[in-house]
């Protein structure tokens, strides 16, 4: 154990010395960058509380000032934490990609019994399970909180109540066993586990992320780099399985999208002419509110009683949801599809390098719209990257894993304080833009900019860059 923990504090100690700036920066140093005004105020440098906004001295952190270099970087252990809406999870992460362990607390009697996220429940929720969930995380690793080089939690974005649990485990955590910390984006998170799974995966590539709360289309031109190409004018597609699968009277309990799509494969998908969202915008954005109108009209028309549980349905019945399932399932894919393509093509036109299109998030899970991208994807000469399902919903993995990625590259905080009061100021982003938005991809109709608080990850990281002596 002794020559382990030498190991992974030499590692940290080499990483510092040669970081590369952090994710902080300074007021004068987004003025540069020309932001908007409401964006120019610094937000509070994740876990670390300075006057200047300036990139902090890690020398603090006993790990990295113990030992020296020892170029070992596949030795490092981290705990990953992730509680931005409705799952507690957990995860501890070798940087070599090995997954020591994965845990998820899933709050689906809760979406079922509110018919949603209810913000207040699952913070409760997240609150009664996260010790036991990072507890399990651990035992199931075989590591101490000892052995861990860093922790990495989801700071944004995502619900505040829910993100507030994950926090303050984290700092707690890190505080008690002086350990780095890592403040990490939902999205970006998504987005970079395909490059564990698959290593030849390099930058630049795309990435198609979709959920219950996004519907998002980036190019990922580096680490912490990337511009936003198209995102949901109003309702993600998850969101519309979602209450899709509820006015059809499905089991909730498995989430809409997979009920959805099981039930689609016994229906006429050519049966309902659902209208396409956004045929006559020439951009990259979305649309799922118009659709799933036109679905609740449908059923409505079909005289469907959603208190029926489509087991007691009849045979008529039955038959009739499974057609609604199927219509609205081909239309929701067939407009991921248009936007998708368009978004390629204004890609390859920035990095006419790029070989990838990478598909993360809960609705990547769905095996149709996995296969209908990838006809897309190879119709454009590119290849599909799916993580496995179990990657692709919300979990501990992916924070982790992004938590390493930015930890090779100096992008951490030093530990809290060891014993820090319950109302201490939290760095928590809940609207948190991936990248800067492409000029052609901007939508007049998008009501997001008054959502927007915090400066995109891609901006902060640029401008502590830019703050950096050359």
């Amino acid at each position: 154990m002794a020559s382990l923990m030498s190991n992974l504090s030499s590692t940290i100690s080499r990483l510092t010395l040669l970081r590369k700036p952090s994710i902080h920066f300074s007021t004068k140093t987004l003025q540069k960058l020309h932001l908007h005004p409401r964006l120019s105020r610094p937000a509070v440098p994740f876990l670390y509380h300075t006057t200047d906004f300036f990139p902090a001295h890690y020398s603090s952190c006993p790990k990295a000032r113990t030992t020296e270099a020892s170029g070992q970087d596949e030795e490092l252990v981290v705990l990953g934490i992730e509680t931005s809406c409705d799952d507690t999870a957990a995860a501890v992460v070798r940087s070599n990609g090995e997954i020591l362990s994965q845990v998820v607390s899933s709050q689906a009697d809760l979406l079922v019994r509110y018919g949603g996220v209810a913000p207040k429940m699952a913070e409760e929720a997240h609150s009664l399970v996260i010790d036991q969930v990072v507890q399990e995380a651990l035992d199931k690793a075989k590591v101490t909180e000892e052995d861990l080089s860093a922790v990495a939690v989801t700071i944004g974005p995502g619900l505040s109540l829910c993100l507030r649990v994950g926090v303050r485990k984290a700092r707690k955590l890190a505080g008690a066993y002086a350990l780095p910390i890592i403040g990490v984006h939902h999205m970006e998170a998504h987005a970079l586990i395909a490059r564990l799974v698959q290593s030849e995966l390099q930058f630049p590539f795309m990435a198609l992320l979709i959920s219950g709360g996004h519907n998002l289309l980036v190019l990922a031109r580096d680490l912490g780099h990337y511009i936003q190409l198209g995102t949901t004018i109003d309702d993600a597609i998850g969101e519309a399985y979602d209450k899709t699968a509820k006015w059809l009277g499905l089991d909730m309990r498995k989430s809409g999208g997979p009920a959805v799509e099981e039930l689609a494969r016994q229906g006429d998908e050519n049966s309902i002419k659902f209208k396409v969202p956004m045929k006559q915008h020439k951009d990259c954005n979305f649309s799922y509110a118009g659709l799933k109108t036109q679905v609740r009209l449908a059923i409505e028309s079909e005289n469907i009683d959603a208190a029926i549980p489509i087991a007691s349905a009849s045979e008529e019945d039955r038959r009739a949801r499974a057609d609604i399932a199927a219509s609205f399932q081909r239309v929701a894919v067939l407009h991921l599809e248009e936007k998708c393509e368009r978004a390629i093509e204004w890609a390859l036109k920035i990095e006419p390098s790029m070989k990838y299109l990478v598909v993360s998030g809960g609705v990547a899970s769905n095996q149709y719209v996995r296969s209908r991208l990838n006809k897309i994807v190879e119709k454009k000469g590119l290849q599909l990257v799916c993580p496995p399902p179990s990657l692709c919903t919300d979990n501990g993995v992916m924070i982790a894993w992004t938590g390493i990625e930015h930890f090779r590259m100096g992008r951490y905080d030093p530990p809290p304080p060891a014993c820090e009061p319950e109302d201490a100021l939290l760095d928590l982003r809940p609207r948190w833009p991936l990248g800067e938005e492409l000029a052609e991809g901007r939508s007049e109709a998008r009501s997001m900019r008054k959502a927007r608080i915090h400066p995109s990850l891609t901006a902060l990281i640029q401008a502590s860059i830019q703050q950096q002596p050359s």
